[in-house]
């Protein structure tokens, strides 16, 4: 009896699917780590490729599926901003409607990857799959990881589970949904991880294979013109006094706060105090935890506690991260003011 190894395995299966009309996959470009090459003359690495080059890279790709490449950006995602994330979603809501595009891949870097794929989660409307993917070697390295998850990426967009999982992001052969998603190391390729509730499923030399879905989800339509409101963040800490809060309430510009709080949200005194000014100049506030995983939920009675801060107006996070959260205040912004209509996003 002949045995197949994983790799024949892999290229029978690619042959197969050669065999039929192959689906079409959009690739949308946006820079990041997996873009980048070094530079000498800068002595460091920066965004250099283009979608179309990340493509072309991967021979591979063409066994599985057809593909329209479209460059969004070429940044290191510590530049990504609000105004591109409303301008991506458009593109990405554009592009699903077209009968013909079976799903899409986001290439990305990672700094900012998982906001990123939150945002789109909560903007997009079709179900098909979108996927994000990025690398933290770069395309100029020996052992880049750019090529293997871009192919993985792709595979994961035309598998049919894909569908209704909402956004996700795969790399180093994880899927993960983007609500439970945080890089968790700044170096090694096993950085993106679901803490809390453990990855989708994962995709090897053999197949995809998801073992759960998604169940927190929600979805905002934006339009093209939707102006985002300025959410910031605050951290909690030894000592904080609330001066940085009180400074956000100076500036007119900012329309809701993120405390990123200790434990179960908890604040102290002093920081108490200036979010009670920012509650009564009517500035939403929504406090999460800078502690990794778990929920915020109103046991603590003291004056910084989350029962205290509830009891104030304030919205709580559940278990989103305070990067996330800011995301979702801000779309939620776009629907209403009311702590009451806020906190039930927050629920959902």
């Amino acid at each position: 009896m002949k045995i197949l190894t994983p790799a024949i395995l892999l290229l029978t299966a690619c042959f197969s699917a050669g065999a039929q009309k192959l689906p079409t996959v959009a690739v949308l470009s946006t820079g990041g780590t997996i873009a980048s090459k070094h530079d000498s003359s800068k002595g460091g690495y920066l965004p250099a490729l283009s979608g179309n080059d990340l493509v072309s890279a991967i021979p591979a790709i063409k066994n599985i599926a057809q593909i329209q490449v479209e460059q969004i950006s070429n940044i290191g995602s510590s530049n990504m901003t609000p105004e591109i994330w409303v301008r991506l979603a458009g593109r990405v809501n554009d592009l699903l409607a077209r009968p013909e595009i079976a799903g899409i891949v986001i290439t990305h870097g990672t700094d900012t990857l998982e906001e990123t794929a939150y945002y789109l989660d909560l903007t997009t409307i079709s179900t098909k799959p979108v996927i994000l993917v990025g690398a933290q070697r770069p395309a100029s390295d020996p052992d880049s990881d750019g090529s293997r998850n871009l192919l993985d990426a792709v595979r994961v967009a035309v598998a049919s589970e894909s569908v209704s999982k909402g956004v996700m992001v795969v790399m180093n052969g994880q899927i993960n949904a983007a609500r439970d998603v945080t890089k968790t190391n700044t170096s090694q390729v096993e950085t993106f991880r679901g803490l809390e509730f453990g990855a989708l499923g994962v995709v090897d030399v053999e197949k995809v294979r998801f073992y759960r879905a998604p169940l927190r989800r929600q979805t905002f339509p934006v339009e093209s013109q939707t102006q985002l409101k300025r959410v910031d963040i605050v951290m909690s800490y030894a000592g904080a006094d609330g001066l940085l809060i009180r400074s956000l309430v100076r500036d007119s510009s900012v329309q809701g706060i993120v405390i990123a709080g200790l434990g179960l949200g908890d604040v102290t005194d002093s920081m108490f105090d200036a979010i009670q000014e920012a509650r009564t100049r009517g500035i939403p506030v929504v406090i999460s935890t800078r502690v990794p995983t778990g929920r915020i939920f109103p046991l603590n009675a003291q004056k910084g506690g989350a029962l205290a801060l509830k009891r104030i107006g304030c919205v709580l996070a559940d278990n989103l991260s305070p990067q996330k959260a800011r995301i979702l205040l801000m779309l939620a912004l776009t629907k209403s003011h009311e702590t009451e209509a806020i906190q039930n996003y927050f629920d959902n």
